[in-house]
């Protein structure tokens, strides 16, 4: 059975950088929220995936655009500035394909993204979601957002959730994009009070609020009300809860670790994609941690189209 369905993607793109000798660099276009988008459109051709961000109006911007229009992501809802432009990052990684990121975004538009998104933007935005329709957003869209558009982005997200539209948070929580561990804390809380779906890694509630298992970690998303919690743990096991009950599945882990960047991110989308699509938690589950085990073998965030295309057709049967 195909499903149809549209997914609202809020966050964050930048100009990325991989360094692929001493004195040559690849350059793509990377984020969070941006990769998520990108893994699920080439997976499942029947979401109707766009993407809301801030971009300029020069060179730079424009190829980005175009280069969101290729993967097939709509770009009607990308704001533009006149002064501000794309942020920009370098990936470093270790020999054994961890990495460590170099930023230059202190200025970029995705920042002021809200109040960038013009009147019109925002009423056609409210009038294409409704029942059946999702939006996801990350720890990373809330953390570098100015205040006055963070209150603006839950605004808009409220305006889509008594549209009956489903929201889908994943803190992923990077100390160093917050003021403090407590403003992080009280957005992030206020993210899970208005999700549906919660995806969100051991490592978030670590480095939050320094708890160590996985049933600490469940016991505390209790108190929101979520229809899905899908709690992560790196190369471990994948926990979900829901109203069939707790569901706790196993992962296959890659033996050719290149870079780990955007594991996560692809593991979103292809987990996402699958369940908009009606496959069970295990089955999203096998597919989403297949996929992520696939990109970690490439450096960057975002696989070759060609190459994921490749693999993504050697896909497990669910």
């Amino acid at each position: 059975m195909t499903i149809r369905s549209k997914v609202l993607f809020i966050g964050e793109a930048m100009l990325e950088l991989v360094q692929k000798s001493d004195d040559l660099l690849a350059r793509s276009f990377a984020g969070d929220v941006y990769n998520t988008a990108v893994y699920l459109s080439r997976a499942y051709d029947n979401v109707d995936a766009s993407f809301l961000t801030g971009a300029g109006t020069d060179r730079l911007s424009e190829q980005f655009i175009a280069k969101v229009k290729d993967e097939n992501i709509g770009t009607q809802h990308i704001a533009l500035s006149d002064s501000k432009h794309l942020g920009t990052y370098m990936v470093v990684n270790d020999e054994t394909g961890e990495r460590s990121f170099i930023y230059w975004r202190n200025d970029s538009a995705a920042k002021s993204m809200m109040s960038l998104l013009s009147e019109k933007q925002q009423t056609e935005l409210l009038s294409q979601f409704s029942e059946g329709d999702s939006v996801f957003f990350s720890g990373i869209t809330l953390a570098i957002l100015h205040p006055v558009e963070r209150d603006k982005l839950f605004e808009l997200l409220t305006k889509l959730k008594q549209n009956g539209v489903q929201i889908i948070f994943d803190p992923n929580y990077r100390p160093v994009l917050w003021e403090s561990k407590d403003v992080a804390k009280q957005n992030i809380e206020r993210a899970f009070s208005i999700s549906q779906m919660l995806m969100p890694g051991l490592d978030d509630f670590a480095s939050l609020y320094g708890f160590t298992s996985v049933q600490e970690c469940i016991d505390f998303c209790q108190a929101y009300d979520f229809t899905e919690l899908v709690f992560k743990q790196g190369p471990e096991s994948v926990h979900v809860v829901n109203s069939t009950g707790h569901h706790e599945i196993d992962i296959v882990k890659s033996d050719n670790v290149v870079d780990t960047t955007s594991a996560g991110d692809a593991f979103n989308g292809i987990y996402l994609g699958a369940r908009l699509q009606g496959q069970s938690p295990q089955n999203s589950t096998k597919l989403a941690n297949y996929a992520a085990s696939k990109v970690i073998e490439t450096p960057g965030a975002i696989m070759p189209h060609a190459l994921f295309s490749q693999k993504w057709a050697q896909k497990p049967q669910v």
